[in-house]
Order: C-alpha cells, then structure tokens, then sequence
C-alpha cells in the first residue's frame, strides 16, 4: 500500500541498498516545440533501454513516445534510469508496450529510477502498463516530476503482487517506491515512500491492502484538479470486494485517486477510463485511448 511517511535524507534504500552485476541503463530525452507542433529533439541511450519513433496519432502538436527494455523484465543487479524534458509548450504522451516484470532476485535488488521535468505549459501523460512483482523479487522504483509554470501532468503508475496469470502468490520479496512530485517554485508538493515486505502485515490489514493484489494511484496535477472535481468523480468510483477505488484532492491543485484491485485487468480499465475523463479537464485536450492498448 502507499504510505504517506517522510523522505529518508538517502531515499527508501537506504537501509539496504540495491547493488550487483546486471544490466545499467540509461535514456534521456528532450522535447521541443516547434512551429506548431512537440518534436523529439534530443535522444541518448546506453544500455538496454530505447524508444522507438515517435508517434502523432493526435496530430503534430502532441508527441506519443513507447519506451522500451529489450530484456523483456528487469532483474537483479539491473539499474535503469530514464530522463524526460519536456521543453516550453510541448505535449508529451508516453507509453510501454508491456507489463515491467521484476523478476526473481536471489543475489542483488533491481532499481529504476524516473526523472521528469517540464517547461513552462508542459503537458505531460504518463501512462505505462503495470509493475509486476515476482516470486522473490526486490524491486525499488523511484519517480520525480518537477513542474514548470503554467505545466499540467497526468499519470499513474500500477502493482501486481506476483504472477497471477501463472497462479503464483507473492509469498517473499520486498517492494520499495518512491514518488516526488515538486511545483515551478521547486517546492514539493507531494511525496510518498513505500516499503512493503511480502510478509508483511499491511497485506492483510482492512486499512491498508486488505488481501488485494493490486493497487494503483493515478495522480493529475493541474488548475482544474480541485476539490470541486474530486466530489463529482467521487460518487461514480466502484467500492466492491473485487475493485475499490477513492479520490482526494491535496493542496497545490493535486489530484490522487487510489484504487485496489483483486486482477490487473479491472483496475487498468478503470484507470483509462478516469484518464480519458481527466484529460480534457486538466489538459484542455480530448481524452482518445492510445492505439497500443488496443493490440
């Protein structure tokens, strides 16, 4: 489960940091806005980590971009790091064309580490497909957003306790993330450290997981993301034994929805859905659902 809790001054590793032989890679890349349109301007990889061509389905004026790690999953000793700019106006979408495997880690934990910056009116959609935990991974991801003036931001990021598509139980690993988010003046606007333990107590416990599998938080920040637009998508949010989800609205016009999920499949749509509806408001652009969830 997400857990509200301050920022240890070296981050949720700290007290076990994840090192060893394995794949370190590294992508960076810029965009632009030019003429009337948001280019891929920048590119750099090292290591297993790239993107392929970037995509206009919506026309030139936003940039669909599909991140890829060739591996197929990240495994132990594997350091990936991913840095996004997004220059002054541009709008960027950026998807994975699957699931994040985090596989078995016997020797050594796994990290990836997710950097994204925008400009002034940036826009940004961040959208990859779930995490999913396997049997005996350690895994610790770590993403940072800063805002710049005027920037709007829509994304979410989803775990999967295990392989339920092979009947596996999560029953030992370790999950770590850690979420910043910070606005144009540089000041955090929100954080949120997790360190759950496959035996722990929060898996069970009716205030935190309370036996499901998956959770998610979908985060939008933006002048539309008021506490006024939480009590309309409030009443509409499904609270059943196989799917719960709720809405709050922080300060600095931060919107989170949390959801819980006992299969990845309804948990994935309800975040689309809440997207599709999210983007119009907090971009001032349609909500059309991206091609590659469709294959």
């Amino acid at each position: 489960m997400h857990n509200d809790l301050p920022e240890s001054p070296a981050g949720p590793s700290a007290a076990e940091p994840f090192a060893g032989p394995g794949w370190c890679a590294h992508l960076q890349l810029d965009y632009e806005r030019r003429d009337a349109g948001t280019v891929l301007a920048r590119r750099h990889h090292s290591g297993p980590l790239v993107v392929q061509k970037a995509l206009y389905p919506e026309g030139p004026g936003i940039c669909h971009t599909v991140i890829v790690h060739p591996p197929g999953g990240i495994a132990g000793g594997d350091d990936l790091r991913l840095d996004i700019g997004l220059g002054a106006g541009t709008h960027a979408v950026f998807a994975t064309p699957g699931a994040t495997k985090w596989y078995k880690t016997p020797h050594a934990g796994a990290c990836q580490t997710i950097q994204l910056t925008l400009g002034a009116q940036a826009r940004l959609d961040w959208l990859p497909l779930e995490n999913i935990v396997f049997e005996a991974a350690r895994a610790e991801q770590r993403i940072e957003v800063t805002l710049g003036a005027g920037a709007t931001a829509i994304g979410w990021d989803a775990v999967l306790l295990g392989r339920q598509a092979s009947g596996e139980r999560w029953t030992s690993g370790q999950w770590r993330s850690l979420m910043r988010l910070h606005d144009a003046r540089g000041e955090l606007l929100w954080v949120e450290q997790t360190v759950l333990d496959a035996a722990d107590a929060l898996r069970t416990s009716p205030a935190a997981l309370d036996g499901f599998a998956v959770f998610a938080t979908l985060w939008a920040v933006g002048p539309a993301c008021t506490a006024e637009l939480a009590e309309t998508m409030a009443p509409a949010l499904p609270y059943g034994p196989d799917l719960r989800a709720g809405v709050t609205c922080l300060p600095g016009n931060l919107l989170l929805l949390r959801v819980l999920g006992q299969r990845m499949e309804a948990v994935r749509q309800l975040l689309i859905e809440q997207w599709l509806r999210l983007r119009p408001l907090v971009h001032g652009t349609p909500g059309v659902p991206l091609r590659l969830w469709a294959t």
